[in-house]
């Protein structure tokens, strides 16, 4: 029987960090993969909706240019070529020439520190389970009846649709809403909460819904999916809202509600690994209910982004190979929609306080004169800080906002406080400039707070009505 002192299984980038992170402490490592490395990023995910987004936006200003959409026949194929071009960085031959030896096939654990694959038993020491999640389809009558897409499938299609109804208002469902609707594509977006991105701050989620409407896309709200069907080559959603039913009719649907975790093929029962309806159980330290196995990435949670993915990876497999054990820290967690604007997003929002426990700060792009030299732009930064002018929460939709949160990141996460950046020299017109113009804000209201200061300002205003 093999034996290696660390097994990976699942080639996305959970695995792939995990992997190297592993092999960089001089550790025998083998990685499986059922599919194709590269995983849920490279295939389905951030490569290819990143690429159709950027061609989106080519074909949006060519269309506001010249009144007329530019030739998209190629799309796909150059969407395709861009998967390519990653996979070949993290390719089977790219992992065996850095020393990490790789098996294509199907893992399943035979006992607490054996998995069979391929028909073979091979152990090791300690394991790391990043086998990710997949599209979850709704149990909505008739869904299985169409030729419904995901994720997975729509960058597999040849050639565009001319109109595809979209189940989910999340950041999946808008991004890739607002990226068909570019080229051509007739989009309706059905949400069963009361605002798309639900999980973003009201007044953001807004903004981009109207930017969405003026833009040509449709979006039902409050919408609960009741049934599909067929009518010819077209799709029929009967939806319900208040107890009333209307029907939305496209030649494609894409179900973007959620993801479910990839354990069925794993036998966990066998390796004595709990698991919970949404992925395995772990603790503080990623590890598993059996003390040699570790579990990283969308499998477990509890955010389901690329960047936590890797986070999650290399943290495990460090546990896994260590005398000590670091904790895996949530606090500092930030994302990004890619839409445009752009909307992103860092910590906890104002909501989550009561209105005497934070300082909220506000600035307008509109203000900011690079944006002023980009007429049609416009966005908000909103910036939450507690009693010391620390950040607590930030919500961006703007121009680069993905970018911009990962200044506000280093302040928050190193606990320096919103006023500091008052101080730090940005360069001229740039949209980063916009975090000196916000701790500006923070700044006077820090002074105008100051003890001193509203003592000599209820003085002098004694004086002047004396």
């Amino acid at each position: 029987m093999k034996k290696w002192d660390v097994i990976v299984i699942g080639g996305g980038g959970t695995g792939i960090t995990a992997a190297f992170t592993a092999k960089g402490f001089g550790k025998k490592t083998l990685l499986i993969e059922k599919d194709k490395m590269g995983g849920e990023c490279t295939w389905n995910g951030c490569i290819p909706s990143k690429s159709l987004i950027n061609i989106a936006h080519k074909s949006h200003v060519t269309k506001l240019m010249t009144g007329s959409f530019p030739d998209l026949k190629n799309t796909m194929k150059t969407i395709k070529a861009v998967q390519n071009n990653v996979f070949h960085h993290e390719s089977p031959e790219v992992l065996e020439d850095k020393g990490i030896d790789y098996i294509n096939g199907i893992s399943s654990f035979t006992d607490k520190n054996t998995v069979s694959v391929n028909g073979e038993e091979i152990t090791a020491k300690k394991f790391i389970i990043a086998t990710g999640t997949s599209p979850m389809v709704p149990p909505i009558k008739g869904i299985e009846s169409v030729p419904y897409l995901t994720n997975e499938t729509i960058f597999k299609i040849d050639k565009l649709p001319q109109s595809i109804i979209i189940l989910g208002g999340g950041p999946i469902g808008v991004e890739l809403g607002q990226a068909l609707n570019r080229l051509g594509v007739t989009v309706t977006i059905i949400e069963r909460n009361n605002r798309i991105l639900p999980r973003d701050e009201v007044e953001f989620s807004e903004r981009m819904s109207s930017i969405l409407l003026k833009e040509g896309v449709k979006i039902e709200v409050n919408a609960n999916a009741d049934k599909v069907g067929k009518n010819g080559k077209s799709i029929i959603l009967t939806a319900a809202r208040n107890n009333e039913k209307f029907n939305v009719e496209a030649e494609q649907i894409l179900v973007a509600v959620g993801r479910k975790a990839n354990l069925e093929l794993l036998n966990l029962v066998k390796a004595g690994v709990e698991t919970h309806p949404r992925g395995i159980t772990v603790n503080k330290y990623l590890q598993t209910t059996n003390s040699s196995i570790y579990a990283a990435g969308d499998i477990t949670g509890p955010f389901l982004f690329s960047h936590m993915a890797e986070y999650q990876g290399k943290t495990a497999a460090m546990n896994a190979i260590l005398p000590w054990k670091s904790k895996v820290n949530y606090k500092h967690i930030a994302w990004t929609t890619f839409t445009e604007p752009e909307m992103a997003h860092a910590g906890l929002t104002e909501a989550d306080f009561l209105p005497s426990k934070v300082r909220v700060f506000k600035y307008d792009f509109e203000d900011l004169d690079r944006t002023m030299t980009h007429p049609g732009e416009s966005g908000l930064l909103k910036i939450v800080c507690d009693k010391k002018y620390k950040i607590v929460g930030a919500s961006i939709i703007g121009p680069r906002a993905g970018e911009l949160i990962g200044e506000i990141q280093i302040l928050k996460t190193l606990g320096i406080p919103l006023t500091k950046a008052v101080n730090v020299i940005h360069p001229y017109p740039t949209y980063a400039d916009i975090i000196r113009q916000i701790a500006k804000k923070a700044y006077l209201d820090k002074v105008l707070n100051n003890p001193i200061v509203k003592f000599l300002q209820f003085f002098k205003k004694v004086n002047n009505n004396a």
